[in-house]
């Protein structure tokens, strides 16, 4: 051994990430959100995901390392905004269709806040997740439908009731289940934004 073998510091072992296709990947991050839904976050272990996935819980464990990212890493996977599409033609008609396409897919969204909501008060990246995946696409989305209202000349772009229509909104769906024990579906929602929120706006 040389003076120059001495002095080369050691090679860092690095984690190996297992390849896994998209489709199992999916398979794994539905495992993970089903069960948190129906168990609650800290009931759900790896081990269990492993186990209801067919998989070694090494697999899980070398591609995310820890729960919290698991889950993380599930959450951003989900992200999408169900209502971004959506374009009647009115400011009104898109507040109703966002409305009821916000109620069809409200209660998986509910139940999984309900059972991540102490967790994401321990773990900043959970809850950057969880907001990613959620809220901002959602938010984002009904901005858009908004403004594009606003441009048309439907609503009063100085209304303050603009900055008040998505916590009317979503701000339902999570407080009926609080209020009345079940969700607001979609017949609930459009009548909800027919009698509160359009009004607000000066439209029928």
């Amino acid at each position: 051994m040389t003076s120059q073998d001495v002095d080369r510091p050691a090679p860092v072992a690095t984690a190996r990430r297992s390849k896994i296709t998209p489709e199992r990947e999916r398979e794994f991050f539905d495992a993970v959100l089903d069960q948190i839904r129906e168990c609650g976050y800290d009931a759900v272990t790896m081990e269990g995901v492993a186990a209801s996935t067919r998989c070694s819980k090494s697999t899980l464990y070398r591609q995310w390392r820890t729960k919290p990212r698991f889950v993380a890493a599930a959450l951003r996977s989900s992200r999408q905004a169900r209502i971004a599409r959506i374009d009647t033609g009115t400011l009104a008609g898109d507040l109703r269709e966002a409305a009821r396409c916000a109620a069809e897919w409200s209660p998986k969204d509910t139940a999984l806040l309900q059972a991540l909501g102490h967790a994401v008060t321990r773990d900043r990246e959970l809850a950057r997740a969880l907001r990613e995946a959620l809220v901002d696409p959602e938010l984002a989305a009904l901005d858009r439908i908004l403004r594009r209202g606003v441009e048309r000349g439907e609503a009063d772009a100085e209304n303050p009731a603009l900055e008040y229509v998505p916590a009317q909104i979503f701000g339902v769906l999570r407080v009926r289940p609080l209020l009345e024990g079940r969700n607001a579906d979609p017949d609930y929602l459009v009548r909800f934004v027919e009698a509160a929120v359009l009004p607000a706006l000066g439209l029928e």
